[in-house]
C-alpha cells in the first residue's frame, strides 16, 4: 500500500492493480471512502473534473480488479473519469500535483504511466479505439482482452454508434462498461437516452444492443462493487461483444455535487466546502468570463431577432446558451455529443429559413470540418460558428487548446471569422456575425475574464487602429491579444521605432485595409492566439504577396505541436504572448532576415 498525504488527507492507496486485486472484499469500501476524500480534496484545492469521477470509484476499482492493467487495456471515453484510475496505478504520490504545469495531467497520459493507452478527451471515440485494440491483438495472437468505460453521454455520439455497429456486426471482443448516470454535464437528451432510462426501470421488451450484436448484461448498481465484478467477470468469460450496464450517480457521495442541478459539479475551479462546493466559475475567477457576455448578447439578439436559433452539442451551461434556452426552449436544439450532426443540422435549418448560430469549444469544432466546408459553406448557408475556448485553454491540456481552428477555418470558402479583443468588440462583432446573409461566419473567444475593454484611437474601413507612432512596424493583433500588442508599440516608441498597432475585427480572409497599410511599413508582424500555420499571419503574408508587396511579414502564433497543461497566462507568455516578447521579436525582425526564436514553426 501506498501511504500518502494529498493536500491533508492521509490515504492508504494501493500501489498498483496487483495489490488492489489482492485486497479482501470487506476492505473496498473503505477504499472507495478513502478515494472519494482524496478526490473532493484534491479538486478543491485546484479545482478539476469533480462529479464525473466521484461517480465512477466503485466502477473503476471493479474494472481494475477483473482485468489484469496493462495486460488488458483500459480505455476511458472520456478521459476526464480517469482520476481513480490514476490513483489506483501508482500515481497517488503525485496526485497533488493534477492539472498543474508539469503535473499529472487531467486526462489519460501516456508519458505517465503504463496503464494509459489512450490520451482520449473528446467524446464518442473508445469504442473505435477498443475495435482496433481487440483486432490487433486478435491478429497478433495476443491473449489480451479490452475494455472501454464509457458515459452514456458519450454513447450519443455518431462515431460511438458506427462503432457499435462494426463491433456488433464484426463480433470483436470487446468488453464495453457502460457508465450510466443520464447525464452530461445536464441530463441526456434524445432517443438513446430514453431507451437506456427504459432499461434501468426494467420496462424494455429488448435492448438495442442485442439487436446489433452485442450482448447485454444488466443494469447492475455501479456502486457496488461486488455485483460490477460478477458481471465484469461474466463479460469476460464470452468471446464476443458484450456491454455491461452499470447505473451510477453523478458526483456520488459529495452531497453538494448530488444536489448541484446545473451540472452535478462536473468541472469546477478551486473551492471552499464550506461554500457548497461551486467557486466563482469554472475556472475559479470572481471576473465576467468572454462567455458570460456572449450569453447576455445572444439573449438580446435572440429578442430582436425571432429567426436566430442556437444548436449545441450537449454543452448547453459551458458555452452560454442556458438563458437562451430557458427563454425560448423551442429555439435552442441540443443534439448530444455529436458535432458533425450540429454543425449539418445547422445548415438543415439555415436552408429552413433561420439563422443558426453553434456555440461549441473551439477545439470540438475539428470534428465537424467536412460539415463546415461541405454542408454549409459550400451553400453559402448563413450559418454563425461561437466558437469558446479558442486559443490557449489552460489545465485541460492538448486536446482542449483551441488552436487549430483559424488553420481550418482559412481553407473554407465564404467563411469570415472574427475575433473580438474585448467584450464591447464581443457584443459588436457578434451581432454583425448574425447579421450576414449570404454565408457562414465565425466568432472565436478565449476560456478567461474578458479584462477592461481596449479602445480603438481610430478606424479605417473597418479595421480598428489602436496605437499610432510611426511606419516602421506594423502590429497585427487577432483579438484578446490587443493589450499586448499596445504594451509592446509602446516599448518600442520609447525606443524609437515607429509602431501602429491595428485589429482588423475581422481577421479572416485577410482585410484589404491591411494589406494596403503593410505598404506603408517596414515590417508586419502578426500576433495570434492559434497555430502559425494557416492562420491570420499566413493569410496576410499570402496576400501581400499576392499585392506584390515587399513588405516582409513576420508571424507570431503559436508553435506547430501539441501543448501541455498549465496556466494560460503561464502558458502564453512562454510563447511570446507578452508585450516584452512581442517587442523584442519585432526588433528582432528588423534587425534583419534571419529567424527570431519564438517565431520558428516547430
Amino acid at each position: 500500500m501506498v501511504h500518502t498525504d494529498v493536500l491533508g488527507v492521509r490515504a492508504d492507496i494501493p500501489s498498483g492493480p496487483d495489490e488492489l486485486r489482492a485486497l479482501p472484499p470487506e476492505r473496498l469500501p473503505a477504499l472507495a471512502a478513502t478515494l472519494r476524500a482524496v478526490l473532493i480534496e484534491q479538486v478543491r484545492a485546484n479545482g478539476g473534473h469533480l462529479g464525473p469521477n466521484l461517480g465512477v470509484v466503485e466502477l473503476t476499482l471493479a474494472v481494475h480488479r477483473v482485468f489484469a492493467s496493462p495486460a488488458d487495456r483500459i480505455v476511458f471515453d472520456t478521459g476526464h473519469q480517469s482520476y481513480v484510475h490514476k490513483l489506483l496505478t501508482g500515481r497517488a504520490d503525485a496526485f497533488r500535483t493534477l492539472r498543474q504545469e508539469g503535473g499529472l495531467s487531467g486526462y489519460p497520459s501516456q508519458a505517465e504511466s503504463v496503464h494509459d493507452i489512450v490520451e482520449n478527451s473528446h467524446a464518442s471515440t473508445a469504442l473505435s479505439y477498443a475495435a482496433g485494440l481487440a483486432r490487433a491483438y486478435r491478429l497478433r495472437h495476443e491473449d489480451r482482452r479490452v475494455v472501454a468505460v464509457v458515459g452514456d453521454a458519450a454513447l450519443s455520439g455518431g462515431l460511438a454508434f458506427e462503432a457499435l455497429n462494426d463491433i456488433g456486426g464484426s463480433g470483436c471482443p470487446v468488453v464495453i462498461v457502460l457508465n450510466d448516470n443520464g447525464r452530461s454535464y445536464a441530463p441526456t437528451t434524445g432517443g438513446l437516452a430514453r431507451h437506456l432510462a427504459r432499461l434501468r426501470s426494467g420496462i424494455a421488451d429488448a435492448d438495442v444492443f442485442g439487436e446489433l450484436g452485442v450482448a447485454y448484461l444488466g443494469p447492475v448498481d455501479g456502486h457496488d462493487v461486488a455485483a460490477v465484478e460478477r458481471a465484469l467477470s461474466a463479460a469476460a468469460a464470452g468471446n464476443g461483444p458484450v456491454i455491461v450496464h452499470c447505473v451510477t450517480v453523478k458526483g456520488k457521495g459529495y452531497l453538494p455535487a448530488e444536489t448541484d442541478e446545473a451540472d452535478r459539479l462536473h468541472s469546477v475551479g478551486a473551492f471552499d466546502p464550506a461554500a457548497a462546493g461551486r467557486a466563482a466559475g469554472a475556472g475559479g475567477s470572481a471576473a465576467p468570463s468572454w462567455t458570460d457576455v456572449f450569453a447576455e448578447e445572444i439573449v438580446g439578439i435572440g429578442a430582436r431577432r425571432p429567426d436566430i436559433v442556437c444548436v449545441t452539442a450537449s454543452m448547453l451551461r459551458p458555452v452560454g446558451l442556458r438563458e437562451f434556452a430557458d427563454r425560448w426552449p423551442d429555439r435552442i436544439f441540443d443534439v448530444g455529443i455529436a458535432e458533425q450532426h450540429a454543425v449539418c443540422s445547422a445548415a438543415g435549418l439555415a436552408l429552413g429559413g433561420l439563422h443558426p448560430v453553434v456555440a461549441v469549444y473551439a477545439s470540438f469544432l475539428n470534428r465537424a470540418f467536412d460539415q463546415v466546408i461541405m454542408d454549409v459553406a459550400l451553400h453559402r448557408l448563413p450559418v454563425t460558428f461561437v466558437l469558446d475556448r479558442a486559443g490557449i485553454t489552460g489545465p485541460d491540456g492538448a486536446s482542449h487548446h483551441g488552436m487549430w481552428d483559424l488553420s481550418f477555418l482559412a481553407m473554407v470558402p465564404g467563411l469570415r471569422v472574427a475575433a473580438p479583443r474585448d467584450s464591447t468588440r464581443l457584443r459588436a462583432l457578434l451581432a454583425e456575425a448574425v447579421a450576414v446573409s449570404d454565408g457562414p461566419t465565425a466568432v472565436r473567444f478565449p476560456k478567461s475574464g474578458v479584462g477592461a475593454d481596449v479602445p480603438a484611437i481610430g478606424r479605417l474601413d473597418g479595421v480598428d487602429v489602436l496605437y499610432a507612432a510611426g511606419r516602421d512596424v506594423l502590429l497585427v493583433a487577432a483579438g484578446p491579444v490587443a493589450p499586448a500588442c499596445v504594451q509592446a508599440a509602446v516599448l518600442l516608441a520609447a525606443a524609437g521605432i515607429g509602431v501602429t498597432v491595428v485589429d482588423p475585427r475581422w481577421i479572416l480572409p485577410a482585410d484589404h485595409t491591411v494589406v494596403r497599410l503593410a505598404a506603408e511599413h517596414r515590417l508586419v508582424l502578426t500576433v495570434e492566439d492559434a497555430g502559425r500555420g494557416g492562420g491570420m499571419g499566413a493569410a496576410l503574408a499570402q496576400a501581400v504577396a499576392d499585392a506584390g508587396i515587399g513588405t516582409r511579414v513576420h508571424n507570431l502564433g503559436l508553435p506547430r505541436r501539441f501543448l501541455p497543461h498549465g496556466e494560460r497566462a503561464a502558458l502564453l507568455a512562454a510563447h511570446g504572448f507578452t508585450g516584452a516578447a512581442i517587442a523584442e521579436a519585432a526588433r528582432h525582425a528588423l534587425a534583419g532576415p534571419g529567424p527570431h526564436p519564438e517565431m520558428r514553426l516547430s
